[in-house]
């Protein structure tokens, strides 16, 4: 089984209302040959898949042992919840990389030039929000501790992060939702560790 059906398969396997209408969007946007990034992690055609197929795994498996050390986790971490959060976290990315042919010299890149432009006019919004709205756009149903994961997974990275307010939401999401600090985390294990290139 390829990525592509794994990544379909682990949807499904949620049963989730409006996992269809994800699946089929997902498709339209071009997820599955999309790049995770315009020059550093998985900069590749087919990278946000990877990614996401990496950052579902690594999730999984820290479930496993955190649930092992605390049993009252598996409650706040159900596995269909760390399947979404972890699978779709980065929806957003879907339609925003475009190849970048200046400063190619025959087919290679410098290391300074992105492989890929990063295109945000067809829907300017921010990182997570973005991906919660496009999946709520599909009917996707999502708990409240996944919008927040989904949402703040960005943390520091967030461009409005400065805002007092913004602060103070991320704070308080991250103190009542342990399944965004299982995102966050993973999401940079994936990205520092396995998908160094």
């Amino acid at each position: 089984m390829d990525n592509r059906e794994q990544f379909i398969d682990k949807l499904r396997s949620t049963k989730r209302e409006g996992i269809e209408n994800v699946i089929a969007g997902l498709q339209e946007l071009g997820f599955f040959t999309a790049p995770a990034s315009s020059r550093f992690h998985m900069s590749h055609e087919g990278g946000l898949l990877e990614h996401s197929m990496n950052v579902c795994n690594v999730a999984l498996d820290v479930r496993e042992v955190m649930t092992a050390r605390e049993p009252a986790l598996a409650n706040k971490l159900p596995i269909d919840s760390v399947i979404i959060a972890a699978l779709l976290h980065d929806t957003c990315k879907a339609d925003i990389y475009r190849p970048n042919i200046v400063g190619s010299t025959i087919g290679k890149f410098s290391p300074r030039v992105p492989k890929y432009m990063v295109d945000h006019s067809h829907f300017p919004l921010g990182h997570g929000e973005k991906s919660v709205i496009m999946l709520l756009k599909w009917g996707l149903q999502l708990t409240d501790d996944e919008i927040m994961a989904i949402r703040w997974h960005m943390h520091a990275w967030d461009l409005p992060f400065q805002s007092p307010d913004i602060k103070g939401n991320f704070q308080a999401a991250k103190n009542r939702c342990p399944l965004l600090s299982l995102i966050q985390a993973t999401d940079g294990l994936a990205s520092h560790m396995l998908e160094r290139e």
